[in-house]
């Protein structure tokens, strides 16, 4: 008969089954009530958080060098400050000097915003542990300034509202080996400062570095220690910048903010299609179609340019793209050559989406057709045309998702005509619906079609079908 093993004390240390806490566990059933929000006064920053910052809640946000992610961030802090809320900003990369000037220009140089440099996670959470030392020397961002009637300097003792961290690359702990940046410091850093947030009920917002690809610098696990991942995105040289949710605990990530750099900072933009659309009001161009974007929930227009260029025979065509997919455009020119008849191989294709604007939306197939059709027969579209829709390679439109958005967008900007697939065109009820190469009809009209219920829609099932309008083939 077998005997059992004699439990050893060297068993009984590594035995994960014993030894340790019993858990609480709780029924799944219950509600909760929803958590407070901190609004920071700046809509489209809060529009992209899902309605406002949560106490007790870690943000990162990344995007490339110089494209404003410390410029909006001291802005929020300096509005959430001037509400009445405490807020503490920490750079690893700039001295107090440096961001009391560019608060200067921003405007809230008087704004009760209390300022660190440091690098070290153990001297910052000692320092918020035990209450907020104050510059005498200095209230606020500049010397000498009062606070605004009604709001005070964070009390000693008190952790902060809203604590941002700029940025996380640049913070070191002492409890391991490493420099700054390094992955093992990047997540030991953020680990301490995410559990002392959690701790107090401090909104925490991290700033990231990006790669070259544009990605967030460190280790991946970042990005699932917190709870919100925003990306700050657009080009230096144009004007506008877009803030995307990318992942959100709190919230849903179909919404964005849009701002614009203007010389006081960034500026919200509550009308973004006004940037990405040129002047309607002259002669139509040929090679230019209007696409209604879609960004989370927020259609967005942009105008979609198209040049052609025909070679001598024998001499290699050039594809050049800006702001979408090259590989796609090259499918869109295979299938209007087999599908279309047009002839395209000899011929250098040149395509921009205006304003600096990155698509990356397969609606956005049918009007990059039309774009090209047009530069190719120069035979420009109307000016109060939209177009939208996915093309397969046997030629066939599929539908988009949100259409109805997009018109009702494109109607309140002043667009009377879309080409659209006719596979989802049955859904647009309220709107006028015209066969191909039909006369403007009527058609239905419902009170809840709202502004797009004048708007004429041409549905087509086939890319050839909608070619052969645009050139007015029979």
């Amino acid at each position: 008969m077998a005997q059992e093993a004699p439990v050893t004390a060297f068993a009984q240390k590594h035995d994960l089954a014993s030894g340790g806490r019993a858990l609480s566990l709780h029924s799944l059933s219950g509600e909760e009530p929803l958590p407070p929000r901190l609004i920071t006064g700046i809509a489209e920053f809060d529009s992209a958080l899902g309605g406002g910052l949560v106490a007790g809640s870690v943000s990162l946000i990344g995007g490339d060098p110089g494209i404003g992610k410390s410029t909006l961030l001291l802005q929020v802090a300096g509005k959430l400050a001037l509400s009445g809320r405490s807020v503490a900003y920490v750079s690893g990369e700039e001295a107090v000097a440096q961001i009391r000037l560019r608060a200067g220009r921003l405007g809230y140089a008087g704004a009760p915003v209390t300022l660190a440099s440091a690098t070290s996670v153990r001297d910052i959470l000692t320092t918020f542990s035990s209450g907020l030392p104050l510059d005498k020397s200095s209230g606020s961002f500049g010397k000498g300034t009062a606070f605004p009637s009604g709001l005070s300097h964070p009390q000693a003792g008190a952790a902060p509202d809203l604590l941002v961290i700029d940025s996380i690359q640049t913070m070191h702990s002492d409890l391991i080996e490493g420099a700054p940046g390094t992955v093992s410091q990047v997540r030991a850093s953020a680990q301490e400062l995410i559990r002392f947030a959690k701790e107090r009920g401090i909104a925490l917002i991290l700033v990231g570095h990006v790669t070259k690809d544009g990605s967030l610098a460190g280790p991946r696990v970042l990005e699932h220690m917190v709870d919100t991942v925003l990306a700050f995105e657009g080009e230096r040289s144009h004007q506008y910048r877009i803030l995307r949710s990318v992942k959100n605990r709190f919230g849903g990530t179909d919404e964005i903010g849009v701002f614009a750099m203007g010389a006081g900072g960034l500026e919200e933009v509550s009308n973004p299609s006004a940037l990405f659309l040129t002047d309607r009001h002259g002669e139509a161009a040929a090679g230019t179609a209007v696409f209604p974007a879609m960004e989370g929930t927020r259609p967005v227009l942009v105008e979609i340019q198209a040049l052609t260029l025909r070679l001598s025979s024998g001499a290699t065509p050039r594809r050049a793209v800006v702001g979408w997919d090259a590989s796609r455009l090259a499918m869109i020119l295979a299938v209007l050559e087999a599908r279309c008849g047009l002839s395209l191989s000899s011929a250098e294709v040149y395509l921009n989406v205006a304003g600096g604007y990155r698509l990356t939306d397969p609606a956005a197939d049918l009007a990059v057709a039309a774009a090209i059709v047009s530069a190719f027969a120069e035979r420009p579209l109307p000016a109060e045309t939209v177009v939208f829709g996915e093309i397969a390679l046997s030629g066939e439109l599929r539908p988009v998702a949100h259409a109805a958005l997009r018109l009702k967008e494109a109607a309140k900007l002043g667009f009377t005509r879309a080409i659209v697939p006719s596979a989802g065109a049955a859904s647009f009820s309220g709107l006028s619906h015209a066969p191909a190469g039909a006369a403007s009809s009527s058609g239905l009209s419902h009170p809840q079609a709202g502004a797009a219920a004048d708007m004429r829609i041409e549905a087509h099932a086939r890319l050839g079908q909608c070619v052969d309008q645009l050139l007015g083939r029979g």
